[in-house]
């Protein structure tokens, strides 16, 4: 609900956290094209944690690769604060991919949210360039989305997860 983002993994490759070198491993990450992202998403189903501040109901607006909206229910000036940090920090760094089965509950911890099983999750800032991002900033904020109820990834048209199940 209230979310309709495409972007674009174009010459890009993925990587895979299988636990070997962060604990605990379980997602799938690429670095989007830096001037791909459009459309909205809406993070209202767990608080946005970073460096201790939680924000609530995180709602970004992208352009073009960059946002150009956001707002928030709870601390919404830390949100836009943080964004303004650099001119890299209002670009899409990471689009993540949740599938650790072992992880089924939210406990504002990022190393274990962004690997629930039947997640996304967006980086607003720095890229990796080793999956190709070009973004730079001093910023790396992942923020956890919901995809098991009532969420769908498409990949190149073709519905691929629906309610955090993969279809494939």
């Amino acid at each position: 609900a209230g979310t309709d983002l495409t972007l674009s993994l174009a010459g890009r490759s993925g990587s895979v956290d299988d636990g070997h070198l962060n604990m605990p491993g379980g997602e799938v990450f690429y670095s989007p094209v830096e001037d791909s992202a459009n459309g909205v998403i809406e993070f209202g189903e767990f608080p946005a944690v970073y460096y201790g501040t939680e924000v609530e109901g995180v709602r970004l607006v992208f352009r073009d690769g960059r946002i150009v909206d956001a707002t928030a229910r709870t601390n919404a000036e830390f949100l836009v604060q943080t964004l303004d940090t650099d001119e890299g920090a209002r670009g899409l760094g990471e689009l993540g991919i949740g599938c650790n089965p072992g992880i089924q509950r939210f406990m504002k911890n990022v190393g274990f949210d962004e690997k629930i099983d039947g997640t996304i999750h967006l980086a607003v800032g720095n890229s990796y360039s080793f999956t190709g991002g070009k973004n730079i900033s001093s910023i790396h904020w992942d923020i956890v989305k919901d995809l098991r109820t009532d969420g769908r990834i498409y990949a190149d048209g073709d519905l691929v997860q629906e309610n955090g199940s993969w279809l494939l």
